[in-house]
């Protein structure tokens, strides 16, 4: 088994993985912290956290005869980007979660983790496994720090002292006793909480506590109704997530670039204007977010977080003229944010145009 765990390891790094852990499955403090964050609603519109019950916490409950866990991370933070507070500086510029201006990476790591189970079964005969990218009630980040790849941070996400938190996860469940490696026991936070302190919308509410009613990525991505308008001025110009507890991080000053060219941005999506994201019709959303994980929210909650986004910026021309073209709109949750919009930039107009 030590031999064979040498060996993913090795081809783990030859499929581009950044980094491998193997753990026990073995998270009842992990449990109690997910049951209470459930049971204070802090999951907001998210139904389907709790769905599974304490499966997402017992591995072996999800699926059977599991005794391992196999993460992997891998690296996304494309090389070369202008600073993140340059672009939420410009209030006519589209702020994207940096993992969101390549391809999804869910079909990618997928596929990897399914050739190195099978590179595995070539040499040791069939064996019980199933992968996961994200893709079922898994607790990734506990997963991961069991595997040595990190702590978890005070903004809840996996820190790692050479790489900082722009990485992926992905697991491996196996009936393989593989051997385990030492778990991440210590919090290198700190008493710094520059991620709590720079949260636009208070969404962390003390160390590794997130409310995800007030999340920015969560406003933008998960919830599908309209975003509440005490929290709307606070978005900013931010259409799709948001990476501020991130880019704050003093341990992201040891963050590698990625060279997975499908994470690299496309469509010039990293320099994109508001005005010109909101001029596409449904046809060009489609086309122009194919194989991305911008694709998901559909062309309404696009034009939503669009619509927040002019009404927080500048009154500008261009942008109450694409907002009124949005009046008619078939879809209440666009029209009713782009009134809101239209308000804040010509107060009164709103009800005169239509």
């Amino acid at each position: 088994m030590h031999r064979l765990s040498d060996d993913i390891r090795q081809w783990a790094d030859a499929l581009g993985f950044d980094e491998l852990g193997i753990a026990r499955p073995a998270l009842a403090e992990d449990e109690a912290h997910l049951l209470r964050w459930l049971q204070d609603g802090r999951h907001g519109t998210m139904r389907w956290m709790g769905r599974h019950g304490v499966k997402r916490a017992r591995p072996e409950r999800l699926v059977p005869g599991t005794v391992r866990v196999i993460s992997v991370r891998m690296d996304y933070r494309p090389p070369d980007l202008e600073a993140d507070d340059q672009i939420l500086a410009d209030g006519r510029r589209a702020f994207i979660a940096r993992y969101a201006l390549g391809r999804d990476y869910h079909k990618l790591m997928r596929k990897r983790l399914q050739r190195l189970a099978e590179r595995i079964e070539a040499t040791v005969g069939a064996f019980g496994y199933r992968v996961f990218v994200d893709s079922g009630p898994v607790l990734e980040k506990a997963l991961g720090r069991n595997a040595g790849l990190g702590w978890i941070g005070k903004n809840t996400l996996l820190l790692n002292r050479h790489a900082g938190s722009y990485f992926f996860l992905g697991e491996l469940f196996t009936d393989l006793p593989l051997p385990e490696d030492r778990p991440v026991t210590e919090d290198l936070c700190g008493s710094c909480r520059a991620c709590i302190d720079i949260c636009p919308t208070r969404a962390i509410t003390g160390p590794r506590q997130l409310d995800a009613r007030r999340c920015i990525s969560y406003l933008t991505i998960e919830h599908e109704g309209s975003i509440p308008e005490d929290l709307r001025p606070a978005i900013g110009n931010r259409v799709f997530g948001c990476d501020d507890c991130q880019a704050v991080c003093p341990w992201n000053r040891y963050a590698q670039p990625t060279d997975e060219a499908d994470f690299h941005p496309r469509h010039g999506l990293e320099t994109a204007s508001l005005v010109a994201l909101f001029d596409w019709d449904e046809t060009t959303f489609l086309r122009r977010t194919e194989g991305s994980a911008i694709r998901r929210l559909g062309h309404a909650r696009w034009l939503r977080n669009l619509a927040v986004a002019l009404g927080n910026g500048p009154a500008d021309p261009q942008a109450i003229t694409a907002l009124k073209a949005r009046l008619g709109h078939p879809h209440p949750l666009v029209r009713e944010h782009v009134v809101w919009a239209l308000e804040r930039l010509q107060p009164g107009g709103a009800a005169q145009s239509r």
